[in-house]
């Protein structure tokens, strides 16, 4: 069992804790100070002078209403029921699960004056895997993810719906069979589970740890390509990438060389002075990529080891300031330029594609032994070509936009979410873009036989060709495409 502490929570920590399966729970210094800061809370409000926002008081533009105190409760089941108004397709159950385990990591900071049972009640969906129904479409990514996390909350009142071993249901009829009852919101706990930035974060630190596979992935099939295609090997040397001072690129020019060393298709001499850029400057955009991820993967641990609802309660100081922690605008523009960069990655590996099956470099055309009367992997490249389109398509920034809302009180927003649904897609379009470079490399190669790769690379080759066989004859390649993208990204 792991429980929620203090300690840094990575990208690859939040992974392997959602992967593993493992049961979570809080520690009991996460505990104390959640007790604290809600026993802080309770006396604040039962002396009676002070009017504060959104615990007795309405929300955004109404946030000069004040609400007596018989209807503190009320007024959170309210506000949780008046949000729930999502649209548009279910998130996966992979990202609805990371939003129950990062609001409970940001709950169990002590400054949000929830009480321990609400935190519980989340980790027991969370462990029990009744993941709460939540859409796409709804926040604005500024006031939190208001909608999504709305439709999040209603699980804990008993309310909306859950996906439960596979089925969505009732989350009422899921309970009652469960024996569990649902929870009570009391004063500033249904605030305190809309307000935050779950909804983006759980996309960005999913699309940082699966960028990361991904780099890595397009670093080792664009050396199998760079091998196949006679490429020239002095543009990866040290001292040439150095001359540029950009880390990433300095990285990849040595992952390269190391995928090929003892490679005998290297050794062969070349019949060209250069090679194309796809070739030639995968350092250089393989590089640039890998500096943004790493911008990207700090940002969003960042996040997850914040506090992002509002206001912020600080019993130790008798505060409770009202802020805007919630903004997520360092997301939005984490989340657009992951995207960009991950779409370039794919970008580069259709042109190394095309140049695979262009019939260059005594290949033959569409890597197929009879071309004319065999189309090989000639639509192949146009599915490519249509992800890389698409990719475009999906990378303008949804962060440059705003738009006004409560009544001009919410007059800036960040539009994160759009932008974390928006790069999900692109990561799902990258895989499949750079497993059917590895399709058209696997084939070049066997055209390139009885010469070898490097051994690191025939061992890469030789897994992968007990998935995916030799394109002897046409035959329906979506079967191909498919195992190929989960051979790299399993």
């Amino acid at each position: 069992m792991h429980f929620i502490s203090d300690e840094f929570y990575s990208v690859e920590k939040i992974n392997d804790l959602i992967v593993s399966g493992v049961e979570i729970g809080i520690s009991e210094a996460s505990k104390d100070k959640v007790i604290v800061c809600a026993e802080y809370l309770s006396r604040k409000l039962a002396s009676g002078n002070e009017i504060i926002y959104g615990i007795n008081t309405g929300f955004g533009s109404l946030c000069n209403t004040v609400i007596s105190n018989e209807q503190l409760e009320e007024l959170q089941i309210n506000l949780v029921r008046s949000h729930a108004c999502g649209a548009g397709e279910v998130i996966p159950d992979e990202i609805s699960k990371r939003i129950l385990l990062l609001k409970a990591i940001a709950l169990s900071k002590g400054h949000s004056g929830v009480r321990l049972e609400t935190i519980d009640r989340i980790l027991w969906l969370y462990n029990n895997d009744v993941i709460p129904v939540i859409y796409e479409l709804g926040s604005l990514g500024a006031s939190g993810d208001l909608a999504p996390l709305a439709h999040m909350s209603l699980a804990l009142i008993g309310e909306g719906e859950v996906r439960y071993k596979g089925i969505k249901r009732a989350t009422s009829d899921v309970l009652k069979e469960l024996s569990v009852q649902p929870i009570h919101l009391h004063a500033k706990e249904g605030l305190a589970l809309l307000n935050g930035t779950q909804f983006m974060a759980a996309y960005l630190s999913y699309g940082v740890f699966q960028g990361m596979s991904i780099f890595n992935n397009a670093n080792n099939v664009a050396s199998i390509t760079l091998d196949v295609l006679f490429g020239i090997e002095s543009p990866f040397k040290a001292n040439v990438n150095a001359l540029r001072n950009q880390k990433g690129q300095m990285e990849v020019a040595q992952l390269i060389l190391e995928r090929l060393k003892g490679s005998q298709l290297m050794k062969q001499p070349k019949q060209h002075v250069q090679d194309p850029y796809s070739l030639r400057c995968i350092p250089q955009v393989h590089g640039a990529s890998k500096d943004t991820l790493d911008f990207c993967k700090k940002t969003i641990e960042n996040e997850i080891n914040a506090v992002t609802d509002n206001p912020t309660i600080f019993p130790e100081t008798d505060e409770i300031i009202s802020a805007g922690n919630f903004h997520g605008q360092p997301l939005a523009l984490a989340l657009d330029y992951l995207a960009i960069a991950l779409a370039e990655l794919g970008s580069i590996s259709e042109r190394r594609t095309y140049k695979l099956i262009s019939g260059e470099r005594d290949l033959p055309p569409f890597l197929v032994k009879n071309p004319g009367l065999h189309s090989g992997l000639m639509i192949a490249q146009y599915s490519c070509a249509s992800m890389v389109s698409q990719n475009k398509q999906l990378c303008t920034p949804a962060s440059v936009d705003t738009i006004d809302s409560s009544n001009g009180q919410e007059d800036h927003v960040s539009m994160g979410a759009n932008a974390a649904t928006k790069c999900y897609k692109v990561i799902e379009n990258v895989k499949n873009i750079i497993g059917i470079e590895l399709l058209s490399a696997a084939q070049a190669m066997d055209f390139r036989r009885p010469l070898q790769s490097s051994e690191v690379n025939e061992t890469l080759l030789r897994s992968y060709r007990k998935i995916v066989p030799f394109i002897e004859n046409d035959r329906i390649l979506a079967n191909d495409i498919l195992k190929s993208k989960t051979f790299l990204f399993q």
